[in-house]
């Protein structure tokens, strides 16, 4: 990933070394959503209007996965001509959520299995006129299983 590369959806996650998606907490009942609520709590049983962002964790296990056999229809953007398959990993993080996205440059479904630890990477998705634009992806990880994982 280039030095300009900018989020292809702003507000969802952080860049740099220690990269996190950003979530928001419920300040009435302390549910945790993603992407970040703007206007009504997700729990239902619960009224609250106000939120904090609040940075996820970087590590968790697959619960799901699956490939993209097909190019998904607009607005996605192919960065491969012919179209190239690539794998979608659904991750449990400790907050108790399940995040879908594309799994890491060069790993795909034989890489993955249920249970297994990954951690989020940012990647550049595609590249435009003022640059590279660049997505949150979860990557195959030993580290998380190490101990790294909260």
């Amino acid at each position: 990933m280039s030095d300009t590369a900018t989020p292809a959806v702003e507000g969802w996650f952080t860049t740099g070394p220690e990269p996190a998606l950003i979530g928001t907490k419920c300040r009435s009942c302390g549910t945790i959503s993603f992407p970040r609520e703007t206007t009504f709590c997700k729990n239902p049983a619960c009224s609250g209007e106000e939120y904090d962002d609040v940075e996820l964790s970087r590590f968790g296990k697959v619960w799901s996965y699956t490939d993209a056999q097909y190019k998904p229809p607009a607005p996605y953007i192919a960065n491969t001509d012919p179209y190239v398959p690539f794998a979608l990993a659904a991750v449990e993080l400790p907050e108790g959520l399940v995040v879908l996205g594309q799994v890491a440059d060069g790993f795909g479904v034989a890489d993955l299995k249920v249970g297994n630890p990954v951690e989020l990477v940012i990647e550049t998705l595609y590249t435009d006129e003022t640059g590279d634009r660049s997505i949150w992806r979860w990557k195959p990880s030993a580290a998380a299983e190490n101990g790294a994982q909260a």
